[in-house]
């Protein structure tokens, strides 16, 4: 056995220790087996991972499926638990996150007759579906909403990893903002250039904090687990912060304007539905304001923080945007 199958199997026993539990075909009842890898930070990283948890957890519930989750915990263990799945022949095999990328595109041509799906990758594989999200666009909604919402006209944006899929929500934002208010100053930081980007509260709440000193008032964070640290900011000096990819109202209720929301929920069930329904699809499967794949949210927990002719302003832009007439620059189609 080569080293890659070795870590595979040895990954496999790790987190799947009854293999005869677990079985093949036969022990998931003529269902169709769902493997999904998720990202260093977790599927309870009330962000990213969550939402394609929520997703899976649905199809769990409503389809003919067998469903088996793995949080590596680093990113070395990503490429032997795909592998793991591989290996079992799993009929659908999900990775969470671009960095999955590379992995997944070598895994995939590996096993050409599995179906495997990339959330924010692209892979050119036949048997790939890559779930790709216009972030700008629901990133400029919530500037608009930061940049009609400020006393100071001062707001800011906390990423996590600086690359240009994080450069997405920032570019979108600003120009969001902009649009709103050509006079606004918008104060940009990342938390890092590695993985652990993602997960240093501490380090996301300096930032924020850096900024507030500064007079930004309303700061959008896109940095996973290191984005509760700018929410513990906010609340501490009593000014507002966005959230990402899910609904994050809730987690500091009165401090979170809004939240730009990624349907990637959405998105995974409906591919592990057409999985089922024999009409799973390889390619590009792009989600954007058109087909509610990215929106701003509102709910019990914000509806008092925004009023109505902010909403309105928000909402015919993103008729406009829709239609073509507003341009969100997409800086990764940039580069």
């Amino acid at each position: 056995m080569n080293k890659t199958g070795l870590l595979a199997l040895t990954c496999f026993v790790l987190f799947f220790p009854s293999c005869s539990r677990l079985g093949g075909h036969d022990e998931a009842g003529g269902r169709k087996r769902v493997g999904i890898v998720f990202d260093i930070g977790g599927k309870d990283d009330k962000s990213f991972n969550a939402a394609a948890w929520v997703g899976v957890q649905r199809a769990e519930k409503e389809l003919p499926i067998k469903l088996r989750n793995v949080e590596p915990g680093d990113p070395t263990s990503i490429e032997p638990s795909m592998r793991a799945f591989a290996e079992r022949g799993y009929d659908l095999i999900i990775g969470v996150g671009f960095a999955q990328a590379p992995i997944m595109e070598q895994v995939s041509h590996d096993y050409p007759n599995l179906n495997f799906v990339i959330i924010d990758g692209l892979i050119d594989n036949p048997n790939v579906a890559s779930l790709i999200f216009k972030e700008h666009e629901g990133s400029f909604l919530v500037g608009m909403i930061a940049a009609k919402t400020t006393k100071t006209g001062k707001v800011g944006f906390v990423g996590g990893m600086d690359i240009p899929l994080i450069h997405k929500f920032e570019t979108g934002y600003a120009e969001g903002a902009r649009y709103a208010n050509p006079a606004i100053q918008v104060f940009e930081n990342y938390v890092g250039v590695t993985d652990a980007a993602w997960n240093n509260p501490g380090k996301g709440k300096e930032l924020a904090k850096a900024q507030i000193e500064r007079g930004a008032d309303v700061i959008f964070q896109a940095a996973g687990n290191s984005g509760l640290g700018v929410f513990d900011a906010v609340e501490e000096t009593h000014n507002f912060a966005i959230g990402v990819d899910s609904n994050q109202n809730w987690v500091k209720p009165g401090f979170i304007l809004t939240s730009m929301i990624k349907r990637v929920d959405v998105a995974v069930f409906d591919t592990v539905k057409a999985l089922v329904e024999g009409r799973f699809s390889a390619g590009v499967h792009l989600y954007g304001l058109e087909n509610e794949g990215v929106a701003y949210a509102l709910d019990d927990y914000n509806r008092s923080l925004i009023p109505q002719p902010v909403l309105d302003d928000v909402d015919r832009a993103k008729k406009e945007i829709i239609a073509g007439r507003i341009r969100v620059t997409d800086a990764m189609a940039a580069k």
